[in-house]
């Protein structure tokens, strides 16, 4: 019959569709196995140094692994989670310890499952950030955001560290898909929100500076609650005491009765001189912004860019709530970071994702704009805006992203391990030399706890003062880094002589790049 079979150009077209179709869904998974390869170069030599010789000085490879997971390392190395007047930052913050806690039952304590650990938390990461953005924009958009994260070299550089930003970033991304999908039939809402409540209290439980990202989630839900002021007061109200009552229960229940004297030092302990005056400010607030350049300059720049440009022609990005709930991150982050007045480049993880975020979605409405004034009469100025933003941010887009990936390439084919060398070495001598309690007393000690299960306590940090902590726990080493600090040295002497015993290079970093192992010598009575 006329009409029912179809021309031969009509066939044409159709194939023409079909084999476009089949192109792009081939390019879809070829785009998803690449960001798999990014993600997977992550775990090679999960135990090898933080980048030596990078930008990015940060105490934390020293430090925070043993510190935030030594409830978890200490209940199999030394057969108890608390070690009274030792810093005990797990019952502040017990989220990561918990976790640690539960894969060790499986691993054992160590460096390679605790890094790992984080490496997952890392990648659901960034399917999180997939789902998020997929929930405003293409898959695309989506594809983009989550490659401008797996490829950055300065988030490779700390993703491999068991520290506590990932698992902040997971409970915040995890908060915001609950707040962007929240139903309208009451029940399904309230057992949303209790969720999302809980999402926010394991947020802080994580890391205290979670606080700044808070209004992140409930702008969120205020936004999606619906269009009357009651109804998003119920919804905001219902999540933040859905999040404040496992808090109050953890905290009068567990904390309070048993451990409010290392709760309140852990704030002591973390507490900087914060600015004073508009120059101190001004200062701070430079200093905080100029560390995002950190992340990765060109993304900087871009991000910059695109926020003039969308102020200025394309101010339809605006009305994305994802776009504000990401800037509100990015502004609150950067007030502590400011306030804290401490510019450590870890803290800028927490921004590099709804960094990536806003600049994904602004790549996107670019392109639907320029394709917008394509289809319709224009000036050639209002057609030229959008067309060469396009193109710049592609162009840099690609040469950022293989500069740093040549960074990956370039530590995950060179890999050291002066820090996983200099610790086992420690940890031999003592062994080979016994000098009364195997101890160690050490800023790193229970980073090197984590490492060979050589049982130590902090000598920098604890509620107890130094002479009492070593009198209680008698050590009988002590680790210092290149130098011994005036009064440390001082608080030790009234109860040892001090003999250095040996020295192990490790690091990049001219004032930590040696460490250096003392016997202690118990002194007599009256000396």
């Amino acid at each position: 019959m006329p009409g029912l079979i179809p021309r031969p150009t009509e066939l044409a077209a159709r194939a023409g569709t079909a084999r476009l179709r089949l192109d792009g869904q081939s390019l879809y998974w070829l785009w998803i196995s690449a960001i798999l390869i990014m993600v997977a170069l992550h775990a090679v030599h999960i135990r090898a140094d933080f980048p030596n010789y990078s930008q990015w000085m940060d105490y934390s490879k020293y430090t925070d692994e043993g510190w935030y997971g030594k409830a978890a390392i200490d209940h199999y190395a030394l057969g108890t989670w608390y070690l009274p007047g030792d810093f005990n930052a797990a019952i502040a913050l017990p989220v990561l310890p918990v976790l640690e806690f539960a894969v060790f039952h499986f691993t054992g304590p160590g460096l390679t499952a605790a890094r790992l650990l984080i490496l997952a938390v890392f990648a659901a990461n960034l399917l999180l950030v997939y789902f998020v953005v997929r929930m405003q924009a293409t898959r695309w958009t989506a594809l983009l955001a989550v490659t401008l994260l797996a490829a950055n070299a300065f988030l490779y550089a700390f993703s491999r560290l068991a520290i506590l930003e990932p698992l902040l970033v997971f409970f915040l991304l995890a908060s915001w898909i609950i707040a962007l999908r929240l139903p309208h039939k009451p029940a399904a809402r309230y057992a949303a929100l209790a969720v999302c409540g809980l999402a926010m209290c394991l947020m802080i439980l994580t890391k205290t500076t979670a606080i700044f990202l808070l209004p992140t989630t409930l702008f969120l839900l205020w936004t999606a609650a619906g269009t009357t002021l009651p109804t998003r007061i119920k919804a905001v109200a219902a999540a933040a005491i859905a999040a404040a009552i496992p808090w109050s229960a953890y905290y009068y229940l567990f904390v309070r009765p048993h451990y409010l004297a290392d709760y309140r030092y852990f704030f002591i302990a973390n507490q900087w001189d914060h600015p004073a005056g508009f120059a101190a400010w001004a200062s701070a607030l430079w200093y905080a912004l100029h560390g995002t350049l950190w992340i990765s300059p060109a993304l900087v720049f871009l991000f910059i860019a695109a926020l003039a440009l969308s102020l200025l022609f394309f101010r339809g990005l605006w009305r994305n709530p994802l776009v504000i709930a990401s800037l509100i991150a990015i502004a609150g982050y950067l007030f502590f970071i400011a306030w804290r007045n401490s510019m450590q480049p870890r803290y800028y993880q927490v921004i590099a994702w709804p960094l990536a975020i806003i600049l994904a979605l602004a790549a996107e409405h670019l392109i639907r704009v320029l394709r917008q004034h394509r289809a319709a009469p224009s000036s050639r100025f209002l057609r030229f805006v959008p067309a060469s933003a396009v193109a710049a941010l592609a162009i840099v887009l690609v040469l950022s992203t293989a500069a740093n990936l040549r960074l990956i390439a370039a530590w995950t084919r060179h890999p050291e391990y002066t820090w996983l060398n200099a610790a086992n070495e420690l940890t031999s001598y003592i062994d080979q030399h016994p000098n009364g309690n195997r101890l160690l007393l050490s800023i790193s000690g229970d980073e090197i706890t984590l490492i060979t299960g050589l049982p130590a306590i902090c000598d920098d940090f604890g509620p107890w003062d130094l002479p009492v902590r070593a009198a209680h726990y008698q050590p009988g080493w002590y680790a210092a880094w290149n130098d011994l600090d005036p009064g440390t040295e001082s608080d030790l002497e009234t109860l040892y002589k001090l003999e250095p015993v040996a020295s192990f290079p490790a690091f990049d970093d001219p004032d930590r790049n040696l460490l250096v192992l003392y016997k202690l010598h118990p002194l007599t009575a009256g000396k």
